[in-house]
């Protein structure tokens, strides 16, 4: 909270996708604090390096993470990343009086029964899995190599149950909840595109009421490539909260 002026400045949470912890946001946090936000970056359950059972994390625990850190005090501006747009979705659709703005870098909030990959099989799913993937189809574009040594180096496996599981959505206010994708690896007017064209990630595009899409061309990693030209943006949203 800001007291300087009378006013009430929204606290900002950030979400990471897949594979990642708090650590992901390190730099596009400081650089938000440095502007006087109250930012909290989370390390979702079953990405501790030292998680004992991934197996048995479901989609639903990430859930109660975010759920946790939306309780407080001022209007929330929740940040979600890649993967983590199935339990960001939820939590504002239980929560909506709690979430003044949401950001979506790029990614996008997801429909009601959507899941990431319903048939994945197994307890946990490796960075390594996707690697060649991900190179093969640009999304480590602007990364150093240094930068790729440590996202492998720190990258943790996914647990099965925040691929596998469902969503399910209840209150249709969460499409009234302004929403702002940042759209990284692919350009707006392709977000919008592939929605019309019935890509299923995409499906919120089309559903959401309150929804702008705003370009920052670089790959799917922008916390890293473009920290500072990602914080600018996710600051320029929580000024409007």
């Amino acid at each position: 909270m800001d007291t300087t002026g009378g006013a009430v400045r929204a606290r900002i949470v950030l979400v990471p996708g897949f594979w990642l912890g708090a650590w992901a946001w390190d730099e596009v946090a400081a650089l938000l604090r440095e502007r006087g936000h109250d930012v909290t970056a989370l390390t979702l359950p079953g990405l501790e390096p030292d998680h004992a059972d991934r197996g048995s994390v479901r989609l639903d625990d990430h859930v109660a993470a975010i759920e946790a850190a939306l309780e407080g005090e001022g209007p929330v501006v929740l940040v979600a990343h890649s993967g983590a747009a199935s339990p960001a979705t939820v939590a504002i659709d239980r929560h909506v009086d709690r979430v003044s703005r949401s950001v979506w870098v790029d990614t996008a909030p997801v429909v009601d029964g959507h899941a990431m990959d319903p048939s994945f099989e197994g307890d946990e799913m490796p960075l390594e899995a996707a690697w060649e993937d991900e190179l093969e189809q640009g999304s480590m574009q602007g990364l150093t190599d240094e930068q790729l040594d440590e996202f492998r180096e720190r990258a943790v496996p996914e647990p099965a149950g925040a691929v596998r599981d469902a969503v399910a959505l209840r209150d249709d206010r969460r499409l009234d909840v302004p929403a702002t994708i940042i759209c990284t690896a692919f350009s707006a007017a392709d977000y919008r595109a592939y929605a019309e064209q019935g890509v299923p990630f995409l499906a919120g595009v089309l559903e959401h009421r309150a929804l702008e899409l705003v370009d920052l061309p670089t790959g799917h990693w922008p916390m890293w490539s473009k920290p500072r030209e990602l914080a600018e943006r996710i600051a320029e949203v929580a000024g409007r909260a």
